[in-house]
């Protein structure tokens, strides 16, 4: 997506060879235009998969997935990193470790909201390892409905979460595929690059 990706070249902020910091417009204050184009791009790809509900984690993948679920006209779910004091039956539940904060945490959905009928795209902000993405995955098993696909805002292509996903035949959409952060510059994956 030329969007997103000019806006991570301008914006972003290259932390290390691992780290790319989207403050900006993405992890701490939002682009609500891009978000727009993002939603409708996820909607375009994935518009005959009979999508019913989206899930993501908090925080930063509310913002892409809200988008998405009005393109979609569906309702979006998202998991919760710190389990609240009113979700105490019928909850849904996936450990989650994060290499950015390195610790793990149990991440939690109501059950009502998850159901057997419902098919259901995960999206999230970044796709480097694969934790979080494998937990929402979890989390749509559990609850017996099916999972479509995963729609992921930025891939880490030099982690190996994308691969990993992919030889388990996990079809993802990636709008922004980094090949590689090295010498201080973003480089893009096309498409083709992509293990299949």
């Amino acid at each position: 997506m030329k969007a997103l990706q000019e806006k991570i070249e301008k914006e972003g902020v290259i932390l290390s060879e691992t780290v790319l910091k989207v403050n900006s417009f993405l992890n701490h204050q939002i682009d609500p235009f891009l978000m727009q184009e993002i939603g409708k791009e996820f909607a375009k790809r994935f518009q005959k998969d009979g999508i019913t509900k989206i899930l993501t984690l908090e925080s930063s993948g509310i913002a892409p997935s809200m988008m998405t679920a009005l393109e979609l006209n569906v309702p979006l779910v998202f998991a919760r990193k710190k389990k609240s004091l009113t979700l105490n039956e019928g909850v849904l539940t996936a450990k989650v470790y994060s290499f950015t904060k390195q610790e793990e945490n149990e991440i939690t959905v109501s059950g009502e909201f998850l159901h057997k009928d419902d098919r259901v795209l995960v999206i999230d902000d970044f796709l480097a390892n694969g934790q979080a993405a494998l937990g929402l995955i979890d989390i749509v098993r559990e609850a017996g409905a099916e999972f479509v696909g995963l729609g992921i805002v930025i891939e880490k292509v030099f982690q190996n979460g994308g691969q990993m996903l992919r030889e388990k035949g996990i079809r993802i959409e990636s709008l922004a595929p980094i090949r590689s952060l090295e010498n201080g510059e973003v480089s893009f994956a096309k498409e083709e690059e992509l293990v299949r």
